[in-house]
């Protein structure tokens, strides 16, 4: 993975859940160091050979981002990016 440009922001995973509202999906949540803002990939689990790899962190289109308005919220996300930049290096699987 690169590293982010001037159009892209790096974002670390902050939260992963399963979605109520359907099936088998996977809402992964990536979040800037400050928690102010974040990004939101969905996954559909097709099959168990549906291989692909959730990475600590992801350069995402700055354009892409949501900002994060609950300040209770914001200081979660931030810890845990912070958190999961201080142990991982982006590209690793988690």
């Amino acid at each position: 993975m690169s590293s982010a440009t001037a159009d892209t922001v790096r974002v670390w995973l902050v939260e992963r859940t399963y979605s109520d509202d359907e099936q088998n999906l996977i809402i992964l949540t990536y979040a800037t160091p400050d928690g102010e803002r974040y990004f939101r990939k969905e996954r559909a689990l097709t099959s168990f050979t549906d291989v692909r790899d959730t990475t600590a962190a992801v350069d995402a289109d700055s354009g892409n981002l949501g900002n994060v308005d609950d300040a209770e919220t914001r200081e979660q996300y931030a810890t845990e990016a912070q958190r999961m930049a201080d142990v991982h290096d982006p590209d690793d699987v988690i």
